[in-house]
């Protein structure tokens, strides 16, 4: 039997209560401060997986040990197929002392519209 949701929900926003992010309406647990939205598996089930980890990276920058401190942004840009420019975020900014060293891990997951 195929799904059916409709069109019009699938992909709107809200802001989560707790950390006014930006986030699906249709989660239950914000993606961001990972607080609970709706306690709707109160059965002890788990929240409903992505459907698909459609991106996955892990990276890491530093400083160099000779070179004096640095200062680094973190950009995130979200393009259309055709290469529009759908969203630009800085997700961190900070600063670098010599030999010092920062982590980033992006993921995209890809989840199954719930019927409303």
């Amino acid at each position: 039997m195929a799904r059916v949701v409709e069109r019009r929900t699938v992909g709107r926003t809200r802001s989560c209560p707790h950390c006014r992010a930006t986030i699906l309406e249709s989660s239950s647990v914000c993606p961001a401060c990972r607080h609970h939205l709706r306690f709707e598996n109160r059965r002890g089930e788990e929240q409903n997986p992505a459907s698909q980890v459609a991106l996955k990276v892990s990276g890491q920058f530093a400083r160099a040990a000779s070179a004096g401190p640095g200062e680094y942004h973190v950009v995130v840009v979200i393009r259309d197929a055709g290469g529009a420019e759908l969203a630009r975020k800085v997700i961190g900014v900070g600063g670098l002392a010599p030999g010092e060293e920062r982590k980033v891990d992006l993921s995209v997951e890809i989840f199954d519209p719930t019927a409303a």
